[in-house]
């Protein structure tokens, strides 16, 4: 009788300290109602139960995040590739130390890539604009000023109407939480969201007055300048299925438009079987995360590596060849 209360109190020590004995990782993300925040927010709640613990902070600037991940003063962080891309040329948001950010970026590694935000230019319903070529002349918000969205947005525009910032039309920068409202008060005439499809505050504006969202024409879609703009500028092709917004004057049609592309980074420290259990915990439970948030239904998994350029961490690559996922050469470290 000893040695089985011994036994089971050894158990119950054991069952008492194994929380303990997870892995813990910090990663950082942005927006709390944003993919860049509902993707590490959901994937934790699946890495738990592989033992890895996610310590999720959002509300953060990206770009920064990059850097201090590929400092290794992070673990992991929600990267935007055309941040990764101007860490490696030392320009952009990197410029004032560029030296620095290009041999930080021979740290940085990959999970995995999902789309980020979708671009909804929107106009009111009875604005008079009901095509791209309305925009002329008027005014544009592209994002805010430091982000990478910018001229993601402005060469969208480019491609899809011809008009240039500063030539054709004024483009207005200033941070994402103050341009919808910025734009209910008039601040400016066309405002390009980049947000979850079907986002409840963008679906909150189309009642309190109608709007129309300008979708990208699919001659367009199918050009090579379309092709060479998703190319440059690290963005993919959305869809925004038509009843997606209840007071939205073209609701019935089904848009194409830009979507930005998103990495979930380390760096070369991570161990190779925490970047595995948590690359297999986002793969294998991604249909139950989307069937839980219809937010995350945008996730292709055929397309796992759209806009990832940087290379894959050795434990990512692991599970996808396990897996039978082909990987572009270009994403295996030398």
């Amino acid at each position: 009788m000893q040695k089985l209360v011994r036994t089971a109190l050894v158990a119950a020590c054991v069952a008492a300290v194994s929380p303990a004995l997870a892995e813990t990782y910090s990663i950082e993300g942005a927006g709390a109602a944003s993919l860049t925040g509902i993707v590490p927010q959901t994937l934790a709640q699946y890495t738990a139960k592989e033992g890895v613990d996610l310590q999720v902070v959002l509300g953060q600037t990206l770009t920064k995040s990059a850097l201090k991940t590929a400092a290794k003063q992070l673990d992991l962080a929600v990267v935007p590739p055309p941040a990764f891309a101007a860490m490696k040329k030392g320009v952009g948001p990197y410029a004032g130390q560029a030296e620095q950010a290009k041999k930080l970026s021979e740290n940085v590694r990959v999970l995995f890539g999902f789309p980020g935000g979708t671009f909804h230019t929107i106009v009111w319903a009875d604005s008079g604009i009901d095509g791209w070529d309305g925009i002329k002349g008027k005014r544009v918000y592209i994002g805010p000023p430091a982000g990478a969205a910018g001229p993601q947005i402005v060469n969208m525009i480019k491609v899809a109407s011809g008009y240039e910032e500063g030539k054709d039309f004024e483009g207005i920068k200033a941070p994402w939480g103050a341009a919808q409202q910025s734009f209910q008060d008039g601040q400016f005439d066309v405002y390009i969201a980049a947000a979850a499809v079907g986002q409840q505050s963008l679906n909150e504006l189309s009642l309190q007055r109608e709007i129309r969202i300008l979708g990208v024409p699919k001659d367009v879609v199918a050009s090579d300048a379309w092709a060479t703009y998703l190319e440059n500028y690290a963005v993919d092709t959305a869809d925004i299925p038509a009843g997606t917004y209840s007071g939205q004057a073209n609701g019935t049609d089904n848009l194409q438009t830009a979507v930005t592309t998103m990495m979930v980074a380390t760096n070369t420290d991570l161990p190779d079987e925490a970047a595995y259990k948590i690359t297999k915990a986002y793969w294998e439970n991604l249909d139950e995360m989307k069937a839980g948030n219809a937010l995350l239904r945008s996730i292709d998994p055929s397309r796992p590596f759209a806009g990832v350029n940087a290379p894959l961490h050795p434990g990512a690559l692991r599970y996808y060849r396990e897996a039978g996922i082909e990987v572009p050469q270009r994403l295996v470290a030398e």
